[in-house]
């Protein structure tokens, strides 16, 4: 009795008192218990720990504050030590928050799974993430019309999904979750209300932050033209951001060679007299293709209307210059992004649309992500200059992650190979694609 009683008094002097002095003693006793730490981060580490208890808490408000601060603390930092304690916790809290919350409150719970899941890393815990969210996220969807609330669950499951989606069926589950928010006639579940623009955008996206993941596809051919076309119609919406969307995942389709690779294979089963049904011919193909440059020509040189924003008019324009480029020349843009000291270079729309996806999620906290999260590092090949000289990774986790045996290493071992994979096939596909044209 008496433990709940000073637990629960614990998370309340952070997030309901006035008076600041309970906080400060439980301060300073945290530090007399641990001598030598940095008075920064035990505050932190009590402030965390306080936010999580909060959690229990009745009151909404005092809730959705306490997922404020773990966002905070997820972003500023990269939490091993706390997750490495209290990581099934955090997660069943939150899952809480979504399956009971109010909109704000599953749209905080949601990111700090995202987060969760990108502090952990490839391995069983991103594992466990994806497969006890799926099905809540997947209710909070259809439970909701909020667009702040669908639009953050649909990048939580995105992000689950890509680092703890270990085999094609789990991600190829989690990309039919999100397009059915717009387009139902493609699964079983009907949405019957009209998405909003940042609905749309969000699933485009984040369907396509997916699809750069994907090395082999069960979908037909007929899908897959019902899949362009219907992002070809997204290139004549008023919402420009709906706009660059669909036209940035149209690039990676196109980079993929997906509709090149069925429409070889017709023509081969054409020249062997035993076409396909639902096989895409040549004909489709170019046409549809033809038609998606020309509509990406004229976005490139739209002028901009009353009232439109120019900075996002400039980067349709840029975007889809470079997406002209791409189709007639087969020529994918480079980026540089500046990471502290050091930069990181991408050339294909498949690494430019991961990047994007994960600045946009991360925000404030893409920074630090990317200088000390070693998944990141992998995704991107990217491996920044040393942090004031030293690693930020205690030397328990380096024998976890280092060592050749590990789970850990084994899981990083295995989606290196998948993006080696991914980036052969888009060569091979794009090559025959350029020979066929000429």
């Amino acid at each position: 009795m008496g433990k709940k009683s000073q637990r629960k008094n614990a998370r309340m002097d952070l997030f309901d008192s006035d008076d600041d002095t309970s906080s400060i003693s439980s301060s300073s006793t945290m530090q007399s218990e641990r001598p030598g730490m940095d008075d920064l981060q035990v505050h932190k580490d009590v402030m965390l720990d306080q936010s999580l208890d909060a959690l229990y808490e009745k009151r909404s408000s005092t809730r959705e504050q306490a997922l404020v601060s773990i966002v905070d603390a997820f972003n500023s930092d990269l939490q091993h030590d706390f997750v490495d304690k209290k990581f099934a916790t955090l997660l069943h809290q939150c899952l809480h928050c979504i399956k009971k919350g109010s909109s704000k409150e599953t749209s905080l719970a949601s990111h700090v799974i995202g987060l969760l899941a990108l502090t952990v890393g490839l391995g069983d815990q991103s594992q466990e993430i994806l497969e006890e969210s799926v099905t809540p996220l997947s209710q909070a969807l259809r439970s909701g019309r909020e667009a702040l609330k669908i639009t953050s669950i649909l990048e939580c499951l995105a992000i689950i999904t890509f680092v703890g989606g270990a085999n094609p069926e789990q991600t190829e589950r989690s990309m039919q979750i999100i397009w059915q928010m717009i387009h139902p006639k493609l699964g079983s579940n009907v949405v019957a209300t009209k998405p909003s623009p940042a609905v749309i955008t969000t699933v485009v996206s984040s369907w396509a932050f997916l699809l750069t993941t994907v090395d082999r596809w069960t979908l037909g051919p007929k899908i897959w033209l019902e899949i362009v076309t219907y992002l070809s119609s997204l290139l004549e919406k008023d919402d420009r951001s709906v706009r660059i969307a669909a036209g940035e995942a149209l690039a990676l389709i196109f980079e993929l060679g997906t509709l090149e690779k069925f429409a070889a294979e017709a023509k081969g089963s054409a020249a062997n007299g035993s076409v396909k049904e639902g096989s895409v011919s040549q004909e489709n193909m170019h046409g549809l293709k033809s038609k998606v440059t020309n509509q990406v020509r004229d976005l490139a040189a739209e002028a901009g209307g009353k009232g439109s924003a120019k900075k996002d008019l400039n980067t349709q324009r840029s975007l889809f210059k470079d997406l002209v480029e791409f189709l007639e020349d087969g020529v994918a843009p480079e980026t540089s992004t500046k990471i502290g000291g050091d930069s990181l270079q991408t050339s294909s729309w498949y690494q430019m649309i991961q990047l994007n996806f994960l600045k946009h999620f991360l925000g404030g906290g893409f920074i630090k992500h990317m200088q000390e999260n070693e998944f990141l590092h992998d995704v991107f090949s990217f491996t920044p200059k040393k942090i004031s000289g030293h690693s930020t990774m205690s030397s328990e986790e380096k024998r976890l992650f280092k060592s050749p045996n590990s789970a850990l290493n084994k899981a990083r071992t295995l989606f290196l190979n998948k993006q080696r994979m991914l980036a052969k096939n888009m060569n091979v596909w794009h090559y025959a694609a350029m020979v066929e044209n000429e």
